[in-house]
């Protein structure tokens, strides 16, 4: 068997070691349609020929001679299926997230100069087709879904025999592993957005150097539920891990139905990012808290016990016992909600609470966090299945194959094959990010242990205080969450001479505290004036204070009364918060707490 060097490989090499019924699936007209490997690779075979009869190619191979083509759609085969028929064409992918904006979209296709566009909606076609006049180098876009006046993706599929074949073959040929195979724009947090380029040879090692060191066992048994953007880098190399692990892979219908999917599908694994598990979690507290009786002391007493759990003490015997009764009682319902299959769940994007860790674990669904940007491809650490090979709190060991370093001020720094290309058309952040082949990544990080690399924050996010004090923000707000009452918060104070808190209180939890103390519930914005619920977040940041020294305690906070989303611009597509966006929109609210 040819050792595989291009995504696409993925493919060959699927059928030589374990064809299946259902490389993919998903839901079509209620009922799930599942595509096997070689339907995947005629459809494949048959996409790349209709991009080449329109023209589209590698030309010389160079990133400026080659065609860009974007993606802006919902999890599903088609996805997949668009990409590797690019890669083969010779062409560049651009995935788009669905949530960006038109002027991001306007920003990134005439950047990369993009000529056609595979959208999956009609939504997202208006989308494209309000911005179209202002993109000189759009051609045609193509839907998934089925458009009155618009041209559906079948229509570019070649017959099945003729010469095409020949030509596929050819052009697959000209791509090598140097090739590029993806650029992927970063979602603007900290201003323009920046197209990583990443390379068959970043994905591909990143694939396989993640698959022995956590590993990932080839088993062709084995179903992966997807559900987390495509768009994002750390759900394509999880989901080609996964085709070439020979794992079928089911896309989730929206958000909204994954309960519903994991209770058809029971898959043995997913991927997430803690947003989603902290959600998770909050639902199972909230039923929880509405016990009585028996049932109520059970559920908090098994609660507890998960909260306690490390994997590295065995904690005694008196303690095993009682986890496993808590297991019995209460967290075998836990393994129902997911299907009573999962045999692995990864998060990443963002820092995961390390009680989420524990308890999740202690409850048999085993939870592992890594870590890695979009500029590493993006793998640099995770926690792994082996003995040994997995800390709570931590992101785990450095994945074989790649050399890590800490900066003086903490700065994580990586070197290896996975290392991106570089920013498209960008030279100059290119220079300052990789440095002597050392990729920045901008986060703080140490090692515990001598192996496990812990973040700590990121570099643009500490603060001086006017006093001269460094304070990380991230670590704090990770404190803070670990709270049911609070949903979201942003640590504030660069300059000035305390640390504040913007905090959006969980209002599920408040309504019921709230009904718990006799006070009449109106309107989110107005419980937030209400002196005894300002009484109460002022006790819960007093508690979280103890655990920080003095200089990086809250002093003072400001409630909002409105979560911040996607929607409303406040996060990242991978749910992250944007700082820079938050601090803007409640700069009022700020200067309050430093009035």
């Amino acid at each position: 068997m040819t050792e595989p060097t291009r995504l696409f490989d993925c493919i060959t090499f699927q059928l030589e070691k374990f064809p299946k019924n259902d490389m993919l699936a998903a839901k079509e007209a209620g009922n799930w349609r599942t595509y096997s490997t070689l339907e995947i690779r005629e459809t494949v075979n048959r996409l790349t020929a209709g991009l080449l009869r329109l023209g589209v190619s590698g030309n010389d191979m160079t990133t400026e001679g080659r065609d860009k083509i974007a993606i802006i759609s919902n999890n599903r085969p088609e996805w997949l299926i668009t990409d590797m028929a690019v890669q083969q064409s010779g062409a560049i992918l651009v995935p788009i997230y669905p949530t960006t904006s038109q002027g991001e979209i306007e920003f990134i296709f005439n950047d990369a100069s993009v000529k056609y566009v595979f959208a999956s909606s009609e939504e997202l076609l208006e989308k494209i087709r309000s911005i179209q006049a202002k993109i000189p180098s759009l051609i045609n876009i193509f839907t998934f879904n089925r458009v009155e006046g618009a041209d559906h993706w079948s229509t570019l599929l070649a017959e099945p025999g003729g010469d095409w074949a020949a030509l596929v073959e050819a052009a697959s040929r000209q791509v090598t592993p140097e090739s590029l195979a993806t650029i992927i724009y970063t979602s603007g947090t900290t201003g323009i957005p920046k197209g990583v380029m990443l390379s068959h040879h970043n994905l591909i090692t990143c694939i396989f150097l993640s698959k022995e060191s956590f590993p990932f066992y080839d088993n062709p048994s084995r179903r992966a539920l997807s559900f987390l953007p495509l768009n994002h880098i750390f759900e394509k190399t999880v989901s080609y891990i996964y085709l070439f692990s020979g794992y079928s892979i089911y896309y989730a219908e929206s958000l909204d139905t994954i309960a519903a999917n994991l209770q058809e599908l029971h898959p043995d694994i997913f991927s997430t990012v803690p947003r989603l598990l902290e959600k998770v979690y909050e639902r199972i507290m909230l039923k929880g808290a509405e016990l009585k009786g028996i049932k109520s002391r059970l559920f908090f007493w098994a609660v507890a016990l998960g909260i306690k759990y490390d994997n590295r003490i065995g904690g005694g015997w008196f303690y095993r016992l009682q986890l496993a009764l808590a297991n019995k009682l209460v967290f075998n319902k836990w393994r129902e909600a997911l299907g009573s299959n999962i045999k692995i769940i990864v998060t990443g994007g963002a820092a995961c609470q390390e009680r989420l860790m524990r308890i999740f674990n202690a409850a048999q669904i085993p939870l592992f966090e890594g870590y890695g940007p979009t500029e590493n491809s993006p793998v640099i650490s995770i926690n792994g299945l082996l003995p040994g090979r997995s800390k709570y709190g931590t992101v785990g060991p450095v994945i074989n194959g790649l050399d890590v370093k800490l900066e003086e001020d903490g700065e994580i720094c990586v070197k290896g094959p996975t290392v991106m290309v570089g920013y498209y058309k960008r030279p100059d952040l290119t220079a300052e990010t990789i440095i002597d082949g050392w990729l920045h990544t901008g986060d703080i990080g140490t090692f515990e242990d001598g192996i496990f690399l812990r973040i700590t924050d990121r570099k643009k996010e500490l603060f001086k205080t006017s006093g001269g004090k460094y304070v990380a923000p991230a670590a704090i707000e990770n404190k803070f969450k670990e709270s049911r009452f609070v949903e979201q918060i942003i640590i504030v104070g660069p300059d000035r001479k305390f640390v504040g808190a913007l905090i959006v209180p969980s209002f599920t939890y408040l309504k019921e505290w709230c009904k718990q103390q006799n006070i009449p519930y109106t309107t989110n914005a107005e419980m937030i004036q209400h002196p005894q619920v300002i009484d109460f977040y002022r006790e819960l940041v007093e508690t979280c204070n103890q655990q920080f020294n003095h200089v990086e305690q809250v002093k003072k906070f400001e409630l909002l009364a409105n979560d911040w989303s996607i929607e409303t611009g406040e996060m990242t597509p991978k749910l992250s918060i944007k700082r820079k966006v938050i601090m803007e929109k409640y700069r009022d609210a700020i200067e309050r707490i430093y009035a």
